[in-house]
This record gives C-alpha cells, structure tokens and sequence, in this order.
C-alpha cells in the first residue's frame, strides 16, 4: 500500500467518526495550542527588546558605566558580595573616563528615581526625574516636540528649568500651554522649557513620565543625597567602537582606583550587547520552562490516540481479517493504523497552531505583552504532532497486523 493509500483510507475513516476523531485530536490540540502561544509571546518579548527596549532604556552605540556590573558576561566571574563592596561611583570617576575618550565623544552622568511632582493645576503625581547634562537629549535622541532642551550655560549656572514628558503635560498641564508654567519636583520650583515627543511605552511602563532637569539643580542633590552618581553613559560613531571605548575606560579607572593586575574590575561596564545576551539566556530559559505543561499535554493526547486506536482495532477486527484474506501484507496494516493515527495528530497540531497564534494576538492586544510569531515553532508543533501520532500509534498498527485472518473474520 502506497502512502497516499493509506491517507486516504485514514481520511475517510476520519470523515466517517468524526466525533471520535474530534475527542482524539483535543489533547494535541490543546497541547500545541500553548505551545504556539508562549513561544510566540517569549519571541515578541525579545524582539521588542531588541528593537525598543534596549534603544529607548539603554541607549544605541552606548555603554554606561555602574557601580556594579548589572548585566551581561562582565558580571558572571565575580561574587556578589564582591560587587556589594564596590566602592560608589562618584563624579572624579566620570571625569576621568570622560578624559580618556576621544575628542567629541558624547557623554552625560545620569542620576534617576521616581520623584513627586506637583503645582496648582492638578493633585501630586510620581514622575521619573532625572538629573543629568545637556548632551542627554542628542545621546538618547529626544525629539523636542515644544520648546527646547536645556543648555551647557543652564547647567553651569544651576538653572532650574525642566523638559518633560507627554504624560507629565497632560497631567499637570492639561488643556495648557505648559511652557514657561512652573512644576514643583521634590519640593523645588521649576520652569518648563520643553516636551518630548510621545515615546510609548516597555511593557507597560510609560517613557513619557519623564523630567529631566540640570544635574547641579536640587533633583540631584535629592537623588544623589551622598554625593555619588548612579551612572555614566558614552557614546560611540559605530557598534564597533564601543569595544574600544570601554577599553578606555577600563584603563583609565584600573588606576584611578588602585586595582592592582590580579583585582577584578570594581566597577561596572553595561552594553546593549549586554543586555541582549542577557535577553537571550532569559528567552532560552523561558522557553524550556513554559513549555513543560504543553508538553505534558501532549503526552497526554499520545495517551488518548493510543487507547483510541486500540479501540479502532478491536472494533475493525472483522475489516482487517477481510483484508489480509484479500493479499494485505502485515507492512500494508501497519501503515494503514499508523497514518490514521499520524493524520489525527497532525490535524489536532494544525487547528492547535491556529488557536495558538489567535491565543497570542489577545494576549498582545489585551496586555503589555507583545507577540511575535515563530515559523520554526510552526514547523517543530507539525511535527511534533505528526511524531506523537506516529509513536502513539505504532502499538496499535503492530497489534493489528499480527492478528491471524481466520480468527479476524470469524469476529462479529
């Protein structure tokens, strides 16, 4: 019997038993159903990290330097407690990298957190306030949409002006012209000079609460009560430059700290790169983890078509025997029960995949989480159903084809 054959004769038998093949193929269904879903939702979250998050929260052809090495292969080879006694990263330490760069080099220190901000128009609201230095707007990229950024000569003289997000607009300043109004931030007046371009949100987290004022206003002091800095970040002409940047900077700090050849960096040195490998790890991770249940469902819908198919040969005993009287060889049985079986669970993967991915489309549309879908998991969930179907059936198909044809026709 030719394969075609044998789908066929599995396809009318499907046709036939329709209820009975719609209760076989649920488990591999539901099964490969989930599958789809969170591998399509673990691959728009790294594809949205790599295309958005990393560019927005961490900059491109950048690298910051931390206190401690956040993320990334330069944190692996040294102890936590290590790290915890790295010594706080401090203005001198920014100075020295920013000498040791190239002419022309942007960078900027940076000190965040979340900060109350309030005036008279609306009720007090968290805002993401941050301190930092003219070159911050050209090293991320805002778009002024109205008004300006701060300059060089506001920052050296203290200048308490602010550029804010879209959402800090229309929170404080709703149905206003905010340029030129005050806005409180930690207790200290602040004039409005500019807002930023709507950016969106990661993940639910909006990129538009933001205030960025002059690193030598009172925010800083407030952040930074110590006298420390949360981060330096610098950036490189191209991705390949970064690597000799951070070079730079290593060589410059090693001695400026007293590192002698042996002490591993007490600092840390953050790349998208970093980050991305991260993601990367993370997504490996996410994958094996969340697809045991699906799993687990597919062995239970093997289960399913097995004891089906057992059925399938008790109940067609009489056919077979008939069958093999006519010239059937053991071979033509056996691949008669085991495509039946196979095109089962290949239809079950079929429709699963389908459901998956509409399954993953409102999880995207209904929750900050994106979706992405993966044509290699498209490929593994066909054939993994055609293989559960195979090895679910190959018991079956082996069981019929050894029944003697004189026994079998004598069945009722």
């Amino acid at each position: 019997m030719s394969l075609l054959e044998a789908l066929k004769l599995a396809l009318h038998q499907i046709r036939v038993q329709k209820l009975k093949s719609a209760f076989t193929l649920l488990g591999v269904m539901i099964g490969v159903m989930f599958l789809i879903a969170v591998v399509s939702i673990v691959e728009g979250m790294a594809k949205y990290v790599e295309e958005d998050f990393a560019g927005a929260l961490i900059g491109t052809n950048t690298f910051t330097l931390r206190r401690f090495a956040a993320v990334g292969p330069q944190g692996r080879g040294r102890d936590v407690r290590d790290q915890l006694r790295s010594p706080p990263l401090m203005p001198l330490d920014a100075q020295v990298v920013r000498q040791a760069m190239p002419e022309g080099t942007r960078s900027a220190i940076v000190n965040e957190s979340f900060l109350y901000a309030s005036n008279a128009n609306a009720r007090p609201r968290q805002v993401q306030a941050v301190a930092t230095e003219a070159s911050y707007f050209d090293i991320k990229a805002f778009v002024i949409e109205q008004g300006r950024a701060f300059v060089d000569q506001e920052l050296r003289a203290g200048a308490r002006v602010v550029v804010i997000g879209t959402e800090v607009a229309e929170h404080f300043f709703q149905g206003l012209d905010p340029l030129g109004r005050e806005l409180r931030i930690a207790g200290a007046p602040y004039t409005v000079v500019g807002v930023l371009e709507e950016q969106g949100s990661v993940f639910g987290f909006s990129l538009d609460r933001l205030a960025i004022v002059p690193l030598s206003t009172p925010v800083s002091r407030v952040l930074r009560p110590r006298g420390d800095i949360g981060s330096f970040i610098v950036e490189g002409s191209t991705p390949e430059e970064i690597g000799e940047l951070m070079e730079r900077a290593r060589e410059a700090l090693r001695p400026h700290r007293r590192l002698g050849p042996g002490e591993p960096d007490n600092f840390g040195l953050v790349t998208q790169d970093a980050a991305f490998a991260f993601i990367e790890q993370l997504k490996g991770r996410l994958i094996i983890f969340a697809t045991a249940l699906p799993a687990i469902s597919l062995v239970v819908g093997a289960m399913v078509i097995m004891n089906i198919m057992l059925v399938a040969v008790a109940e067609r005993t009489r056919e077979i025997g008939v069958r093999k009287a006519l010239g059937a060889r053991r071979r033509d049985i056996t691949s008669q029960f085991l495509a039946e079986a196979a095109t089962l669970s290949v239809f079950g993967a079929a429709i699963g995949i389908a459901l998956g991915l509409a399954l993953a489309q409102l999880v995207a549309k209904f929750t900050p989480l994106p979706a992405a879908v993966a044509p290699w998991a498209i490929g593994v969930a066909l054939l993994m159903g055609g293989g559960v179907g195979i090895a679910a059936g190959a018991y079956p198909a082996s069981r019929a084809s050894r029944l003697d044809p004189i026994t079998a026709l004598r069945q009722e």
